[in-house]
C-alpha cells in the first residue's frame, strides 16, 4: 500500500518529472558526446552556421571583399533571420575557439538547454490544461520521440519553440512581463512567434493585444536599431530576404515548378544586398497577395468563432495550433524543422495516441522528403510527399477546428 500511496502523491509526480528531465538531458548529451560529429550533423545546418560564424574572424571577409577583416551580419552582409541567433552563433564560435568539433558540441549543448526548457514548459502547460498525471505522460512521450532529437542537431528551432511555449505559458498564467519578453525576443529569433498575438487578441481582447504588439515592436526596434543606423542597406535586405524567397516543398512549389529546398544560395551572395529579394528558383505563378486572401479569410473565420470551451487555456492552445496549421498551408515553403514547435502543440491539443499518430506520420513523410528524396536526386517523387503532408495538415486543421468549437465533453 505504501508504494501505491506515494505514487498518487504530488511529491511522486514532481519526482517523476525530475527523473524525466534528467534522462532527457543526459541521454541527449551522451549522444552528442559519443557519436562522430560528422555523422550527427550530416543532414542539418550546423555546418552552415559554422561557416557563417567563421566570417567574424580576422580574414573572414577576404573571399568576398578582398579585405582581411572580420564580417558581421547586418553590418557587412544580409542574413535571412533576425539577430538573436545570428550573434548567439558567433558567440558560440568564439567560445569554441573557432574549432569545428568544439563548436558543434557547444552549440548542441546551448540548444539542448533550450530543449530542456521546452520540456519543462510543455510539462507545465499540460499540467495547467489536463492535470499532473497527463502532464507526466506527455513529458515521457516528448522524451521518447525521435523527431525533436533529429532537429535539435539540425537547426536552431529549439529556440523558436522555447519562446512560443514561453509566450503560451505566460499567456495562460497572465504573466504580462514574461509574455511581452517572450513575444519580443521570440520574434527576434524568428518572426513566427509573433503569430501568437492572434491568440492574445482572442484570449485577452484587442486592447491587450495592441499593448503586446507595441511591446513586440519596441523590443524588435531596440535590437534592430543599431544595425539599421550603421548599415541600413544590409539591414533592410535582411528584412526582405524571406519575402523574396522562392517556393519550396509545398503545393505552391509544384505549381511553380520548384523542386529544391529553401536554401538562399551561396554565402558570397549575402554580401550583395540586391540578391536578398531575388528568388533563386522559379518565381511564384500565384502572387502572395492573391493566396493570402482565402487563407486570411479562413483565419478570420476561425478567430471569430465563439469560445465554447469552458477552459480558456485549452481554447488558447488549440487556437494557436490551428493558427500555425493554417499558416503552414498558406506558406510558399515548408521547412521540416517547423515540426519542432508543432509537436508540443499537437501533444497539448490531442489525446496522446492521436497526437503521436500525427507526429509519426508527419515525421515519416518529412524524412522521406528529406533526407531520402532530396539528398538522392529523386525529385520526381517529391509531389507524393508534398501531397501527403498537405492532406495530413488539412486533416489536422479540420480536427482542430472541431475541437475548438466543441462542447467541453467532446474535448480530451
Amino acid at each position: 500500500m505504501i508504494p501505491s500511496t506515494r505514487r498518487s502523491s504530488g511529491y511522486s509526480k514532481n519526482f517523476d518529472f525530475s527523473l524525466i528531465l534528467i534522462l532527457f538531458v543526459t541521454s541527449r548529451l551522451m549522444l552528442l558526446l559519443a557519436f562522430p560529429i560528422d555523422s550527427l550533423i550530416v543532414y542539418g545546418d550546423y555546418q552552415h552556421y559554422f561557416n557563417v560564424a567563421s566570417l567574424s574572424q580576422v580574414g573572414g571577409c577576404i573571399f568576398a571583399t578582398g579585405a582581411s577583416a572580420p564580417c558581421f551580419p547586418y553590418l557587412d552582409y544580409w542574413y535571412e533571420f533576425p539577430p538573436i541567433f545570428a550573434y548567439l552563433n558567433i558567440g558560440v564560435f568564439y567560445l569554441a575557439g573557432g574549432q569545428f568539433k568544439n563548436y558543434i558540441i557547444l552549440l548542441g549543448f546551448v540548444l539542448l538547454i533550450a530543449e530542456a526548457g521546452n520540456l519543462i514548459l510543455l510539462y507545465r502547460l499540460a499540467g495547467i490544461v489536463y492535470g499532473p498525471a497527463r502532464a507526466v505522460n506527455i513529458a515521457w512521450i516528448y522524451t521518447a520521440l525521435f523527431v525533436p532529437i533529429f532537429f535539435w542537431l539540425g537547426n536552431f528551432d529549439a529556440l523558436t519553440t522555447f519562446f512560443i511555449l514561453l509566450a503560451l505559458y505566460a499567456l495562460t498564467q497572465s504573466k504580462s512581463k514574461w509574455l511581452a519578453l517572450a513575444l519580443g525576443l521570440g520574434t527576434m529569433v524568428k518572426f513566427l512567434p509573433a503569430m501568437l498575438l492572434a491568440t492574445v487578441w482572442r484570449m485577452k481582447g484587442i486592447k491587450r493585444m495592441l499593448g503586446y504588439t507595441a511591446a513586440t515592436v519596441l523590443i524588435s526596434l531596440v535590437i534592430f536599431a543599431p544595425f539599421a543606423l550603421i548599415n541600413p542597406e544590409q539591414t533592410l535586405a535582411s528584412l526582405r530576404a524571406q519575402a523574396g524567397k522562392s517556393s519550396y516543398q509545398t503545393v505552391w512549389a509544384i505549381i511553380d515548378g520548384n523542386d529544391a529546398t529553401g536554401n538562399f544560395g551561396p554565402l558570397i551572395d549575402h554580401f550583395n544586398s540586391a540578391t536578398a529579394g531575388q528568388p533563386i528558383n522559379n518565381p511564384a505563378r500565384l502572387p502572395t497577395w492573391l493566396t493570402i486572401i482565402p487563407f486570411g479569410l479562413l483565419g478570420v473565420f476561425v478567430f471569430m468563432r465563439p469560445q465554447t470551451l469552458t477552459d480558456p487555456n485549452l481554447d488558447a492552445v488549440i487556437f494557436t495550433t490551428l493558427t500555425f496549421v493554417i499558416f503552414f498551408l498558406w506558406s510558399q515553403g515548408w521547412s521540416p524543422q517547423w515540426q519542432t514547435f508543432l509537436i508540443p502543440l499537437l501533444l497539448l491539443s490531442f489525446k496522446e495516441k492521436r497526437a503521436v499518430l500525427f507526429i509519426i506520420v508527419l515525421g515519416f513523410i518529412n524524412f522521406l522528403e528529406w533526407p531520402v528524396i532530396l539528398s538522392r536526386g529523386l525529385t520526381p517523387l517529391l509531389p507524393i510527399t508534398i501531397a501527403a503532408r498537405t492532406l495530413v495538415l488539412i486533416l489536422l486543421g479540420v480536427e482542430l477546428y472541431q475541437k475548438l468549437t466543441a462542447s467541453k465533453e467532446a474535448v480530451p
